[in-house]
């Protein structure tokens, strides 16, 4: 169970909901958002003009709405923009808009009830996920499309998932004994206005790049030991005196993976001076994918515990001040720094595999098999890690530096961090297959180094492979074995050796 701090929910725990933990808000949450309610209501008594609570929005900003019509203007808001396009978010990623959505409502500067809070919070216990497309947001003004099709399910529109089945919102609320909501004055605009969906789909693509970093390491050092590489370049002094710290945990990884292999032994005193750049500066280059992804972390941590909606109440004054928090640039450099940093990994690990499947490069049969010419061996494997790649290079190129303006101009600067996100959990998922293709190829090479065997740590990762399928003697159907290789580094199966240490 996770109690869940608004303002200091850690990356830890964002990560341990992402694998299914359940949640609860800590008690002393409600006393704040019991104020940013009553501030809100005082706000209206007294009159005054707020926007987004007694306004239009956007470029009707300046429309100013009779109390009697307030109700009607949240309702109206959610309905209007719920204009998503696209396959539905994966269980996982709702699950983290709507804990997200949770941690910013309950920081106490949103002004909606705690009944708000309190049925997002119901519909997770049980399961019950809004059923939110995947397209529609420009990343600012917040995340306004996906955001509306979550509160469109509170007030009974929409769609909800549960148990595997999809029903209308109205009915899954009934089978959960809710009514639906009826949201007072600014609470709809609290609900739909955020940058939680960009941000948890860049946690998403986080923690999976996570697992496909820490892979390619294992890839990379079974790679290493396949090849009869030398580890002189991970030597630690070398990379003190440039002083990266990425540059330094990577090669401090790689040597660690490697301690006690009887293959790097029975080459020790071979003269081999360097090795083809892919396998020499893993640490320059993994290691600076390393601090891309830690800075990505550190972003992604503080937008997670964010007030990120407008206007933004203060109670102690009773002030709503309008501002652009809202605003999703710094989770679009997130997401464009984890997909240069999983676009890189895959590249420098396509290229260790075309070396192994190389004989004039890696002293070991032509594609990896015996009888070549008969057996094609593990030749089309790389051409599959070559085109995922090439895709992954073209996906790469920054979403960021886009913008499109919208709402008649009103909105004329946007972050694209929703998309940013969207297309580097793709680079990730990619990059995940060309690491199992090399896990495959240099499980493969180190069987013919027998009887000597890799190091104990890498040893885990051959006799994964190895316990669900065989040394590849002759060509057979390869398909099934690199998307089984793929899900094992997703699902983190060859990650737990390094994960914790790095991230």
């Amino acid at each position: 169970m996770i109690i869940l701090k608004p303002g200091s929910v850690t990356l830890a725990e964002l990560r341990a909901v992402w694998n299914g933990a359940p949640v609860e808000l800590d008690g002393a949450a409600a006393a704040v958002i019991d104020e940013a309610a009553d501030a809100v209501g005082r706000i209206v008594r007294s009159g005054r003009t707020v926007y987004g609570v007694n306004t239009g929005f956007g470029l009707l900003a300046q429309t100013r709405i009779p109390d009697e019509r307030l109700l009607d203007l949240q309702r109206n808001l959610v309905l209007s923009h719920s204009c998503g396009l696209g396959e539905a978010f994966a269980d996982r990623i709702t699950r983290l808009i709507m804990v997200l959505k949770v941690i910013g409502l309950a920081r106490g500067h949103s002004g909606v009830r705690r009944m708000v809070v309190h049925r997002l919070l119901v519909m997770l216990e049980a399961g019950a996920l809004p059923v939110i497309p995947s397209q529609g947001s420009v990343g600012a003004s917040g995340d306004l499309a996906p955001l509306a099709h979550l509160s469109a399910a509170l007030i009974g529109e929409g769609s909800v998932k549960m148990d595997e089945e999809i029903f209308p919102a109205t009915a899954a609320l009934a089978r959960l004994g809710l009514e639906p909501l009826v949201l007072g004055p600014k609470e709809g605009l609290a609900l739909i206005n955020g940058t939680q969906v960009s941000t948890a789909i860049a946690l998403d693509t986080l923690f999976t790049a996570e697992r496909v970093f820490t892979s390619a390491l294992v890839g990379g050092a079974l790679s290493t030991d396949a090849l009869k590489g030398t580890d002189a370049a991970f030597d630690p002094r070398l990379h003190a005196v440039r002083g990266q710290p990425g540059q330094i945990a990577v090669a401090a990884a790689l040597k660690r993976l490697l301690e006690g292999s009887e293959i790097k032994a029975s080459h020790s005193d071979c003269g081999k001076v360097q090795d083809p750049y892919s396998f020499r500066c893993q640490p320059q280059v993994m290691g600076a994918c390393l601090d891309l992804l830690r800075n990505a972390a550190r972003t992604l941590e503080i937008e997670a515990n964010a007030v990120s909606d407008n206007p933004v109440i203060f109670p102690d004054a009773d002030d709503a001040v309008s501002g652009g928090n809202f605003h999703a640039q710094p989770v679009a450099f997130a997401a464009d720094m984890l997909a240069m940093a999983m676009c890189e990994v895959g590249s420098i690990s396509e290229r260790r595999t075309a070396v192994l499947v190389d004989p004039k490069m890696s002293g070991l049969p032509p594609f990896l098999v015996r009888d070549s010419g008969v057996n094609s061996g593990f030749m089309i494997a790389q051409v599959t890690a070559a085109a995922l790649v090439s895709e992954n290079r073209t996906l790469a190129f920054p979403a960021s530096v886009d913008s499109i303006p919208t709402s008649a101009g009103q909105e004329d600067h946007v972050s694209m961090a929703t998309h940013g996100a969207m297309k580097a959990r793709r680079i990730a998922i990619n990059a995940a297959g060309v690491i199992g293709i090399e896990l495959l190829t240099a499980t493969q090479g180190i069987d013919f180094h027998a009887p000597l065997r890799t190091s104990p740590r890498l040893d885990r990762a051959v006799r994964t492979i190895r316990s669900r399928f065989p040394h590849y003697v002759s060509d057979r159907y390869l398909a099934d074995e690199l998307g089984w290789t793929q899900e094992t580094v997703l699902a983190g199966g060859f990650s737990e050796l390094l994960q914790e240490s790095l991230l």
